[in-house]
């Protein structure tokens, strides 16, 4: 089947996935766009749950401090400094530092299972297994602390 370079562009924009799994994806689904998107999310997903257990001995820690009241830091691992450096696993980190700072969770457990403030059908864990599927690595959250004024 021949699949039209946009096409790929697009699909490949839209999901981050590699442009050889984008056209497989599109393959496979004869062409249909969202059809495509739902298998790359679906072979993610597999991928993701593959790499659950692997060493996390690298990663970042975020800051965030909201409005000068509270203030959370968060150590957010993944495998491979590579890894730790994309776009993507800085954004989940920033992203787990906001839900950290809206909900207070009491510790890493309730964190994941806690619904994410910006899509509240995901949880926190269902969006990090979204960016391991992207990034092909296991991702963890390790540890946090959050410091609010007046507690």
């Amino acid at each position: 089947m021949n699949i039209s370079l946009d096409l790929l562009k697009k699909l490949r924009n839209d999901t981050s996935a590699g442009v050889s799994d984008c056209r497989q994806a599109l393959e496979d689904a004869n062409g249909d766009y969202e059809k495509a998107k739902k298998l790359l999310l679906e072979r993610g997903l597999e991928k993701a749950a593959k790499k659950e257990g692997k060493e996390t001995s690298q990663g970042v820690v975020e800051a965030y401090v909201h409005q000068g009241k509270v203030g959370v830091l968060v150590e957010v691992r993944c495998e491979t400094d590579f890894v730790a450096r994309t776009d993507e696993f800085k954004n989940l980190a920033h992203e787990v530092a906001l839900q950290i700072a809206a909900m207070n969770p009491k510790n890493v457990e309730e964190l994941l299972k806690g619904a994410y403030i910006r899509d509240p059908q995901l949880t926190i864990e269902s969006l990090i297994k979204q960016v391991v599927a992207k990034v092909g690595e296991n991702i963890t959250v390790a540890k946090y602390t959050r410091i609010a004024l007046g507690e």
